[in-house]
């Protein structure tokens, strides 16, 4: 529908004298049909004028229902409207070429992976800035991949028929430059994804750090199993490592997770002069 209002296409208008909502009258028609059954019931309505009065009602009710504007048309119209006010702060698919297109894919998958870990919704990222940035990050990006298809698209359109020596010559700079565009544009594709390969590193650690406490936790009975049977002499050195695994499991958390924030600040890009 979108696509179809930057066509040129708008719905039609809805204007005219008020109209009654259609739900008001299915509500009011099902009150009426109550009535009608009811006062048949208390004999105040003879059994014969029951069917022509439903007959009536229905009539009027589909009269003004036909007045009505449909639903569907009332979703085009607002929806028309919000386009016009929210004109150039949204993108289509047909913005994007194909290229372009498979890079914004990989940047939305990385976001929602960060976005949905166990590590961000626990806070033990910046999910603050994560709820702020990233969607900036991926609304940045898909506004420079649009320019980028764009671009290339005319670029493309323009080499079609052939050209001269001279022109290709004055065309390889722009080449270049549209080149050198689609590196800097990757380079923050993937830097996204590496930001989404470290949280998931440290959601990774995060799972075995619970399970491993989890065990931990149930190591009392155990050692109580290996006093009463007289195992214990041999068995405890083995499970006491348990609680090494453990230790060795949260420092490797807190370094998925430092590692994770660190990538995250490489999104900032260069600090200001």
């Amino acid at each position: 529908m979108l696509s179809r209002f930057r066509a040129g296409w708008a719905p039609g208008s809805s204007s005219g004298a008020p109209r009654t909502p259609l739900r008001v009258l299915q509500v009011c028609g099902a009150l009426s049909a109550l009535v009608l059954i009811f006062l048949l019931f208390m004999g105040d309505i003879a059994p014969i004028f029951l069917v022509p009065t439903l007959l009536v009602f229905v009539g009027c009710v589909g009269f003004f229902a036909a007045r009505d504007p449909l639903e569907l048309e009332v979703t085009e119209h607002d929806l028309y409207q919000q386009a016009r006010w929210y004109e150039g702060r949204y993108l289509l698919p047909e913005d994007f070429d194909h290229d372009a297109g498979l890079l914004l894919d990989r940047v939305q998958q990385a976001i929602d992976f960060i976005l949905r870990s166990r590590v961000n919704a626990l806070g033990m990222l910046d999910d603050v800035r994560n709820s702020v940035m990233l969607p900036a990050q991926e609304w940045e990006i898909a506004r420079l991949l649009t320019k980028l298809s764009a671009l290339r698209t005319e670029h493309h359109d323009f080499m079609y028929g052939g050209s001269s020596p001279e022109v290709a010559a004055a065309m390889a700079p722009l080449e270049r430059a549209l080149a050198a565009s689609e590196a800097a544009v990757v380079a923050r594709v993937e830097a996204l994804e590496r930001y989404a390969g470290h949280v998931s590193e440290a959601d990774r650690a995060l799972r075995a750090h619970d399970q491993i406490e989890q065990l931990r936790a149930r190591l009392p009975r155990y050692e109580e199993l290996l006093a009463e049977t007289g195992a214990d002499t041999f068995a405890v050195p083995e499970i006491s490592r348990l609680s090494e695994d453990a230790d060795h499991l949260e420092q490797a958390l807190r370094d998925s997770v430092r590692s994770a924030q660190e990538a995250f600040r490489h999104l900032d890009g260069p600090p200001a002069p």
